[in-house]
């Protein structure tokens, strides 16, 4: 691909069902559409919904690739969900998961994609977000509150309330 943009694409990790193999998986996957640049340490957090299910394993990776978000979204994060074995309840949309990947950032743009919004809004109310997205690119800008990813991870508690996972390799 002579020539192609390449886009930084600040994808999200998360998973409940055997997520210590899942979560490489994924990574390995995600490789095959770009260069993953960097990716963060693995933090456990109980599910967001409170329930009763397995806490989460949850990482962010920045990947370079020449992908658009649009072709992200729409198709290869679905279809490496799918190969992992995601199977998604549209009765509960917090139900445990093999693999979750969401774009959470692209460049530095603000839009709409397959109806969601990018930078994606959990960034500024959930430290498992947070955290790691601050962990792979501190200094980063966020386009819509001037605040770095740093800022907000430590307006969050900096990782209160989660737990270091050193056990678990993305890479």
């Amino acid at each position: 691909m002579a020539g192609a943009t390449l886009h930084r694409a600040y994808l999200l990790l998360g998973s409940n069902i055997d997520p210590e193999q899942h979560l490489p998986a994924a990574c390995r996957e995600l490789a095959r559409h770009g260069t993953i640049v960097c990716a963060s340490r693995v933090w456990e957090s109980p599910p967001a919904d409170g329930s009763a299910q397995a806490n989460y394993l949850n990482a962010a990776v920045l990947l370079e690739t020449a992908c658009s978000a649009e072709e992200l979204r729409a198709t290869i994060l679905p279809r490496i969900e799918t190969a992992l074995g995601r199977v998604r309840d549209p009765q509960d949309r917090y139900a445990a998961r093999t693999i979750d990947i969401d774009l959470a950032l692209f460049n530095e743009a603000v839009h709409e994609v397959g109806g969601a919004r990018i930078p994606d809004p959990d960034i500024l109310t959930r430290a498992f977000v947070a955290v790691p997205l601050a962990e792979i690119d501190p200094g980063y800008v966020h386009p819509q509150t001037g605040q770095t990813l740093a800022e907000i991870a430590a307006a969050l508690g900096g990782g209160a309330g989660l737990a270091l996972r050193r056990d678990v390799e993305l890479l």
